[in-house]
């Protein structure tokens, strides 16, 4: 096939606009990680987009468009990309509905889309809905409560103990997450959720205590397997912010971090791909936090843990097909945001492998 790689905060989608460093770098070190792991397989045509103002960063072989910085430009060339290729992989946030828009218009000119359906990221992105969908499956999680844009937060929290996540309701990363200890620190908090919604809805959820972690799953639209459990490393006050993670992650939950994110993936039909969960690991289970339809950082660091191609299992994993058996972790990674992978040890050497 000949596949795009479209990357949107590194690759074009920002184009003539300010761009956080910290979202390029992380956007590029995507991108350069999944191109590698595509021209690796050996039987596919790999071309990708490029912001003018980003290093490219990818393999040689692989063809670089950049896209104009005007919004009609910009949309021209990546819908003349899209038409001439066979299948498109998204790099996207959820904000503002980001992700799910570049699916749909990858659906219209009816090509090969390597993830999930536009209809399955409107449902698994949604963080106010997302719960009620989890709870219905057994799969426990916070008590979510969505604030309108006029709705009083003081109202909701008091059915909610401090501190409370506020949070926008469609949004990547951490963008615009945060902690409010108390009453006093809720209004604030609120206003940096809803600045990052640009205009969406606000959730406000208890905090739940424990260690921050993701399972890293491939699913088929039905079933989901999970290839790694990450730990992360947050930036709690406040905003939250990302700082790196480890993978395996050695913590005596994590089987149940496994069990509750193939769980949560099998109550979104559709999800296809690599996808990401967030779980907090407490001392007696794994609460499901959300779920990333997409490519998330921690590819950076399970690609590294694994001697198989994580993107070739990816596309398999589209086509309908999980790997069995599957694939476990031959050493232990470190790995950051901006693309930084070191290896610690083996991973068998502290018996998660």
């Amino acid at each position: 096939m000949r596949i795009l790689v479209y990357e949107y905060a590194s690759g074009g989608g920002l184009a003539g606009r300010q761009t956080p460093a910290s979202l390029a770098r992380e956007g590029a070190a995507m991108r350069a990680a999944l191109a590698a792991d595509l021209v690796a397989i050996g039987a596919h045509r790999i071309v990708t987009t490029a912001d003018a103002r980003t290093r490219h960063g990818v393999p040689r072989g692989v063809e670089v468009a950049a896209l104009p910085s005007g919004n009609r430009a910009r949309a021209a060339a990546l819908d003349a990309l899209i038409d001439e290729v066979d299948a498109v992989w998204l790099i996207a946030p959820e904000t503002g509905r980001c992700l799910e828009r570049l699916a749909a218009r990858v659906e219209r000119r009816r090509k090969i889309l390597l993830g999930s359906s536009s209809e399955t990221i409107r449902h698994a992105s949604d963080k106010a809905r997302l719960p009620s969908l989890l709870a219905d499956a057994g799969v426990r999680c916070p008590s979510t409560y969505a604030l309108g844009r006029r709705a009083n937060p003081a109202a909701a929290a008091r059915r909610i103990d401090y501190p409370i996540v506020v949070k926008p309701a469609r949004g990547a990363g951490s963008d615009g997450s945060g902690l409010a200890r108390t009453a006093r620190e809720l209004q604030p908090a609120v206003d940096r959720a809803r600045a990052a919604a640009r205009g969406g809805r606000v959730v406000l959820q208890p905090y739940v205590q424990g260690s921050a972690a993701s399972v890293s799953l491939l699913a088929n639209g039905a079933d989901a397997v999970a290839l790694a459990v990450n730990e992360q490393t947050l930036a709690v006050s406040p905003p939250f912010a990302y700082c790196d993670g480890t993978t395996p992650f050695d913590h005596p939950r994590a089987a149940e971090a496994i069990a509750a994110a193939t769980a949560a993936c099998r109550a979104v039909p559709g999800l296809r791909g690599f996808v990401g969960v967030d779980v907090i690991l407490t001392d007696a289970d794994a609460v499901a936090i959300e779920i990333n339809p997409r490519l998330t950082t921690a590819y950076l660091g399970v690609r590294a843990a694994l001697d198989e191609n994580v993107a070739a299992l990816a596309i398999a994993a589209c086509a309908g097909v999980l790997p069995a058996p599957v694939p476990r972790a031959r050493r232990r990674v470190r790995f950051s945001a901006a693309g930084r992978v070191s290896e610690l040890e083996p991973a068998r050497e502290r018996g998660v492998a």
